[in-house]
């Protein structure tokens, strides 16, 4: 890891993103609690990341992909809650891809109304510079304005690896984070998961019920690598986040 021997000069593409710095109130009112750093509850993420980066660092691992069994889980949440704790680490660059192109959420949940599309990104027919964002220094945020309905071609076609790679090349990042579908909507996750090292799945306490954790799990663990399943207690205060 580059810990203790400050940030390394960063590739030219950072360069050339249009910087981006979020609305606190939104953030505060989507629970993107890592980004202020004021409720308590970013502990857990920065727990959570710690636990993961020394995963991700011992094997090499630098693509984490995040999913939940069905909607409404909270993983764009969680996605996004990750993203802003690593990027309070100066010496680390992290990316975040929304490829949930069925029902984009993350230029939601931080406010950001550029129409961007992933998917001409992933079919070549958009730079990488345009269709990411820049806060602070060492965070890029792609995103999608528009939910699509061929979600599973683009993410199996043979051009999205070359853009992945071609993306990888160019930002270098340390993780690279991909908001990911739901597992039992459509089979995009499955579709994916070749261009992943590792997955984390998100579970709502009170949505998800236990058969399709492990089902998912299950699935997971047979064609990639599970960092852990994340629980989200929707009905303790201050216990939104289980990590097991």
């Amino acid at each position: 890891g580059w810990q203790g021997q400050g940030p390394r000069p960063l590739p030219p593409v950072w360069a050339e993103l249009a910087p981006f710095s979020p609305d606190p109130a939104v953030m505060r009112t989507n629970r993107i609690v890592t980004f202020e750093r004021r409720d308590p509850v970013h502990s857990t993420f920065d727990m959570m990341r710690t636990k993961a980066l020394r995963m991700m660092r011992d094997k090499g691992w630098t693509t984490l992909g995040i999913t939940s069994p069905t909607a409404a889980c909270g993983k764009t949440t969680v996605s996004l809650n990750l993203a802003f704790s690593l990027a309070h680490q100066p010496d680390m660059r992290t990316l975040l891809m929304d490829l949930d192109l069925r029902r984009p959420a993350v230029a939601k949940h931080v406010g950001l109304t550029t129409p961007q599309s992933m998917a001409s990104v992933l079919q070549g027919n958009r730079s990488l510079s345009e269709q990411f964002v820049r806060v602070g220094d060492n965070l890029a945020i792609g995103t999608s304005a528009r939910g699509i309905r061929s979600a599973s071609e683009i993410l199996q076609h043979a051009a999205t690896g070359r853009v992945l790679a071609d993306l990888k090349a160019q930002f270098q990042p340390d993780v690279l984070i991909y908001d990911l579908p739901p597992m039992l909507v459509s089979d995009d996750v499955m579709a994916f998961l070749p261009h992943l090292d590792c997955v984390l799945l998100v579970a709502a306490a009170e949505r998800s019920r236990l058969d399709e954790i492990d089902k998912c799990e299950q699935e997971l663990a047979e064609q990639t690598n599970v960092l852990g399943v994340i629980l989200n207690k929707c009905r303790f205060p201050g216990e939104d986040y289980g990590y097991y």
